[in-house]
């Protein structure tokens, strides 16, 4: 598993397709903020609100410079139904091998109802217009967690 990362490192590059099967680069992105989260599974409760939440946030973050993708080891079938079902504006792209999650520490060993196994770690990365990560959140909350975001970037 990899190490945690910290505000000031390099953000780990990813290439992924989206929901429609177009890939989508960190490096896309290049000399904008961008707002990288993981979710553990499109079509659920929790990421649904998480989705929406980020959907109905979408123009004010975009107009303070940033893009925002979500990231879930889901197809980019499933993606598709999940944007079409809940109108989301996000960009959610796939990482079914859950390659990029591990690279950024958000795919490691969770517990629930006193349960351990290995999943996504809910966690949100803000990487600077240099590719660098500003921000670094995990185990974050689905709900309330981007008016956080917000709050802390200074929206």
């Amino acid at each position: 598993m990899s190490e945690r990362l910290q505000p000031g490192d390099v953000a780990p590059a990813f290439t992924l397709p989206d929901a429609d099967g177009n890939e989508v680069s960190l490096a896309d992105h290049k000399g904008r903020k961008v707002i990288v989260y993981f979710y553990p599974a499109a079509l659920t409760p929790g990421c649904t609100k998480q989705a929406c939440d980020f959907t109905d946030n979408l123009d004010l973050l975009a107009g303070a410079g940033y893009d925002v993708i979500g990231i879930s080891p889901d197809t980019p079938e499933k993606l598709a139904k999940f944007r079409e079902k809940e109108s989301l504006r996000v960009t959610l792209v796939a990482d079914p091998d859950k390659k990029v999650a591990e690279s950024y520490a958000a795919f490691g060993e969770k517990k629930n109802y006193g349960k351990t196994y290995m999943g996504i770690i809910r966690s949100t990365f803000v990487v600077d217009e240099d590719g660098k990560i500003s921000h670094a959140f995990y185990n974050v909350r689905a709900t309330g967690h981007v008016a956080k975001i917000i709050k802390d970037l200074g929206i």
